[in-house]
């Protein structure tokens, strides 16, 4: 049975969508505040954290920014009051997997929780076990990732955007494909939060985030991940 934690301080939101949830057969914990949020996602080992924003003691996005910094891996649905792009755009970038607005119907939330046990089943069931490029390493089994002599630290999405990339080597790909591809339809159109990912890639890869060896801006096109021809 798969273990869910859901973190919401108003008793009607977490009793709703605990007993969807257990309906679904879903092993639920429920926290109430943002420290006991984050003392549960840092002891125990869940396969899904629903997370509110606005939370006593801790907000939502201080438990996603420390789980991520403890390299906890475990998928975030964050839940958010307000219908805002900062908001949705903070969350994600901060590690979170996938968002949903208040109010919402259970269906949706479930619809999610799918949309994400899918996304991490094709990383698992991949044919291929590694990916190389250049000095470039991941083990798609364990998502351990190396770098040179270096082992990188990679939230989900970074580590499903750097697996795209590594893929897809000397290829121009568009920042519309990644979207696609990475973050799914509902995102078709927030260009932005790809440039941001990028950035945060090269911060980990590159040696030069502003000049970059490995990850290349193709102007008007998109971006182009290869090895670099040293001279």
């Amino acid at each position: 049975m798969k273990k869910i934690l859901v973190v919401d301080d108003e008793p009607a939101i977490a009793t709703l969508l605990e007993y969807n949830l257990q309906r679904e057969h879903y092993e639920v914990t429920v926290a109430g505040d943002g420290e006991e949020a984050l003392r549960l996602g840092l002891e125990r080992p869940f396969d899904f954290i629903i997370l509110d924003l606005m939370l006593p003691s801790l907000d939502g996005f201080e438990v996603t920014k420390k789980l991520r910094a403890a390299d906890v891996i475990t998928p975030i649905l964050i839940l958010t009051a307000k219908d805002s792009e900062t908001d949705k755009i903070l969350g994600l970038e901060l590690g979170a997997d996938d968002y949903v607005t208040k109010p919402f119907s259970p269906r949706e939330i479930l619809a999610r929780i799918k949309a994400i046990e899918r996304r991490v089943s094709a990383r698992q069931t991949v044919e291929r076990k590694t990916l190389q490029v250049g000095e470039l390493h991941m083990n798609l089994l364990n998502h351990h990732v190396k770098f040179a002599t270096r082992t990188i630290q990679l939230t989900p999405r970074e580590y499903d955007l750097l697996a795209y990339f590594a893929k897809h080597p000397g290829q121009v790909v568009s920042r519309e494909t990644l979207l696609d591809h990475v973050w799914g339809f509902d995102y078709a159109g927030q260009t932005r939060m790809v440039d941001m990912q990028v950035s945060k890639l090269r911060d980990k890869l590159e040696k030069d985030p502003h000049q970059p060896r490995y990850l290349k801006t193709v102007r008007g096109y998109g971006y182009k991940f290869e090895e670099p021809n040293d001279e």
